[in-house]
């Protein structure tokens, strides 16, 4: 309370005297109605003048965080004034020189645009944007803040924050006294502060600036290190840092005592409980008889004896490491296990979807009420919801309701599911061309995945149709329904298919699937030049083709655009019929009439976050692909159904299907197709929700023989492709958005090789 506030309620005291409130009078109010502050204050008519129940509605009022003062006034015959000088509204807040998460702080301590301006906040600013610096690691940090009247009637202020951020400390030097047992790089693996590596530059690595906030830290970070290696002795002091100011450089000491290093001696479990298979969890310790003692693998050991626990229905149960160390330098450790009582599910609730229905995410949890819980069931719900793509985030927690009951709280927030394009241009080949698709793969939140696109150029008319229910009537049946109208006139042919397919696929056990369905197409391609007839032996196809398809996925993956653990599996199989006029220069090249053929497709990846072993959000990721079309010796395989190389999905880097074996200057596809990819992802923004992943592919493409005219056999080399590159990967509000820059590393002559590529939704 300020000075003028005291001294307006000593004015009170002296002015009131012993009579009734006849009326009550508010000047200088807008931001509370009149209704409000009367009842605020607890004054009201017909009451008597009391000058301590007057001196308490200011209180009150000013308690309110509206006024910079509160008075009040006795007139005659018992009529009350109470007057207001309110604060002033901030018209505009802006920050210069600190970053982008600047008006984040400022928003969180209350100063935004149409808060009330308040001297004592704009101090608290200052002091946090100071000591956010200092965090970082920037001294001689200087941060003013400018308050500017606006408006004839000055009722509102406009608020700058001017921030230097001086200099940035760089660590010269991190001294570890008295180690002798552990390599510098093991004591320090992990640590925020550290000097700069010769390969600072990427963000990963740091750059060695200090990060005053983590110095603490870090010393409990190096006693891990040691107590990972068996050093359960040992001893960190607190760093001690000094800084050269005249070049802005430090240097950190540690002194370190390291003590005895152990090595595990008998290691057990207890108590028996009902259901648990003790020597089998033993047998899985991470922990080793006779092997150097790790807190890290035994921190691993209690949660996975914790879940075990956990899946006999005993959610509360808690593991105790009970450690004795003997002096011969040998630590046994056992393993007590209080499990509580037994839990069923009393109840599931969940909150966050406006949209998807509660049945659909039901369908992904696999506790109900009534079963008893499981903590691989909690785990393995989380996962599925999250692997949908329908959402955000997913948290799934325990609520106890009793002794033996719990309530599940399901929290979601809902992704972006819906995507809307409309574009167009003008190429020198396409000519002037426009696109538009509309597709949702949680259609109005019924899981249902629903598109519709088309394109139309000087080159191309295209269109299609698909509609996935993934689990008709909530079963574990899935239905899916896709047709299209392809038109698209290549350099050396135009392709015309028209087809659809129709698939019905089950889920077998939690991550299994399989699907079998039939499609036909009808395809009439015809190749440009008449006068080549042996480029036409490949284009010019007019065929029906009637075909079965059945796959089998394995999919355990924690989320659906960013899996950080699982793995994919998928083989597919297409098993189909042609049925068409073959051309009598292909039969007498050898070619047998149009018949069948057999398309293998398989994929593979593998994903791994490695947060929890290197404290970064780094993801490391290895996918595989394989297409095989196969056939009967000299079976003629339509350029329609052949295979290319390039691009997305096979080796970024080249053209999309632009890699194949060539024919008198012509593409024609080859028969089988491999490629391999390693990446890396590591965070760029978490606020934009973007990424930078760097990658390498590596990709082989084969053909079959060509029967000639001669009678002997053409025969192609296999074409062997790889590029190196990054990618951005940005989670947008228009759904998942990859931006590619790519770099071939052993392109040939005649290559189409691109630098720059993008794609919108995929996820293998």
């Amino acid at each position: 309370m300020n000075k003028k506030l005291l001294i307006s309620l000593g004015v009170t005291t002296s002015i009131l005297l012993a009579q009734k409130i006849t009326s009550i009078e508010y000047e200088g109010l807008s931001h509370l109605s009149k209704q409000m502050a009367q009842e605020i204050s607890g004054v009201h008519i017909g009451d008597e003048i009391d000058s301590s129940s007057i001196d308490d509605s200011i209180l009150k009022l000013y308690n309110q965080g509206y006024f910079e003062d509160v008075w009040v006034d006795k007139g005659s015959h018992g009529r009350l004034i109470y007057h207001f000088k309110e604060k002033p509204s901030i018209a505009n807040v802006q920050i210069d020189g600190f970053g982008d998460d600047g008006l984040g702080i400022l928003n969180s301590l209350g100063i935004k645009r149409g808060g009330l301006y308040d001297a004592e906040s704009i101090k608290e600013a200052k002091d946090k944007l100071m000591s956010v610096l200092q965090a970082k690691g920037n001294y001689d940090s200087i941060v003013d803040a400018k308050v500017t009247p606006v408006g004839d009637k000055k009722q509102a202020v406009s608020v700058v924050f001017d921030v230097n951020k001086g200099q940035k400390i760089k660590i010269e030097d991190v001294n570890f006294n008295g180690a002798k047992s552990l390599d510098k790089s093991q004591i320090e693996d992990g640590l925020v502060n550290k000097e700069a590596g010769w390969m600072e530059y990427l963000p990963f690595l740091g750059k060695g600036e200090v990060k005053v906030d983590q110095l603490e830290y870090d010393a409990y970070r190096i006693k891990e290190n040691y107590m990972n290696n068996g050093y359960l002795d040992a001893k960190v002091s607190k760093p001690l840092m000094k800084v050269d100011y005249s070049n802005y450089t430090a240097s950190i000491d540690y002194n370190i005592d390291e003590g005895l290093q152990y090595k595990v001696g008998s290691l057990s479990i207890t108590p028996a409980i009902k259901g648990l298979n003790i020597s089998e969890l033993q047998s899985n310790l991470r922990l080793k008889q006779g092997r150097v003692f790790s807190i890290k693998k035994m921190r691993q050991d209690i949660t996975n004896i914790k879940n075990a626990v956990g899946d006999l229905g005993y959610a509360f149960a808690k593991v105790v490491p009970h450690i004795n160390k003997l002096p011969s330098g040998i630590v046994n450790v056992q393993y007590e296990i209080q499990s509580g009582s037994k839990v069923t599910i009393n109840d599931v609730f969940i909150s966050g979807n406006s949209t998807t229905k509660d049945r659909v995410i039901r369908r992904y949890i696999y506790l109900a009420p009534g079963d008893t819980f499981s903590s691989t069931d909690l785990k393995d719900s989380k996962s599925a919801l999250a692997r949908t793509g329908f959402f955000d985030s997913v948290d799934i927690q325990t609520q106890r309701v009793d002794e033996h009951t719990i309530n599940l709280i399901v929290k979601v927030a809902e992704a972006h599911t819906g995507n809307l394009s409309l574009g167009g241009g003008y190429g020198s080949y396409e000519g002037f061309m426009v696109n538009a698709s509309i597709s949702d793969k949680n259609l109005l939140g019924t899981g249902w995945d629903t598109s519709l696109g088309f394109e139309f150029s000087k080159v191309a008319k295209n269109f299609n149709l698909s509609f996935v229910n993934p689990r008709i009537w909530d079963s574990l049946y899935s239905l899916g329904i896709n047709i299209y109208k392809k038109e698209y006139e290549y350099d050396e042919y135009t392709e015309d298919s028209l087809g659809a397919t129709l698939n019905v696929g089950r889920q077998f056990y939690r991550h299994l699937y399989a699907s079998v369905g039939i499609g036909y197409m009808d395809n009439e391609s015809t190749y440009n030049e008449d006068s080549n007839d042996t480029l036409s032996v490949f284009y010019n196809d007019q065929y029906k083709k009637i075909s079965g398809y059945a796959s089998i996925k394995w999919d355990n993956t924690d989320d659906y655009y960013m899996p950080r653990s699982g793995y994919i599996a998928y083989l597919g199989l297409e098993l189909a019929s042609m049925d068409g006029d073959m051309k009598q220069e292909n039969l007498d090249r050898g070619y047998n009439e149009f018949d069948s053929f057999v398309k293998v497709n398989a994929k593979f990846g593998a994903f791994y976050g490695l947060e929890e072993l290197i404290d970064y959000d780094m993801i490391l990721r290895f996918k595989a692909r394989y297409t095989s079309i196969i056939s009967q010796d000299d079976e003629y395989i339509p350029i329609a159904e052949r295979l290319f190389m390039g691009g997305l999905g096979s080796v970024r880097g080249y053209q999309s299907y632009s890699l194949s074996p060539v024919l008198l200057g012509d593409k024609i596809g080859g028969t089988e197709r491999m490629s391999l990819t390693a990446e890396a992802s590591i965070p760029l923004s978490e606020a934009a929700k973007m990424r930078l992943a760097f990658f390498y592919d590596y990709g082989i493409l084969s053909s079959d023989p060509v029967p000639t005219a001669s009678g002997s056999d053409l025969r192609f080399d296999d074409i062997k492709r790889s590029s190196t590159g990054a990618m951005i990967e940005w989670q947008s509000p228009f759904g998942a958005v990859n931006l590619i820059f790519a770099y071939p590393l052993d392109d040939k002559a005649g290559d189409d090789t691109t630098s720059f590529e993008f794609s919108m939704g995929t996820k293998f």
